[in-house]
């Protein structure tokens, strides 16, 4: 059975990107401004309030709740380091 991939580190790199480094050695950095988007990502559009995420439950989220599915992550990261 495959395991799931999960967040185990996450560094900011300025503006809405963050460098991801996941369970199974997938690593890279990806723009979270394509899912700033609907009331819950709403506060997440302040730089300031991007900028305190944090790693919980195998993903990044920030202090209102809001987080984006590590598998989702996982796939964004592949593509960006394919690119």
């Amino acid at each position: 059975m495959d395991t799931l991939p999960v967040v185990v580190r996450a560094e900011y790199r300025g503006e809405y990107k963050i460098r991801l480094v996941f369970n199974d050695g997938v690593e890279g950095t990806i723009d979270f401004l394509d899912w700033l988007s609907g009331p819950v990502f709403e506060p997440l559009k302040d730089p300031e309030y991007f900028f305190h995420f944090f790693v919980e439950g195998g993903t990044v989220t920030w202090p209102n709740g809001t987080d984006i599915a590590p598998e989702t992550l996982h796939e964004r990261t592949k593509t960006a380091v394919a690119a």
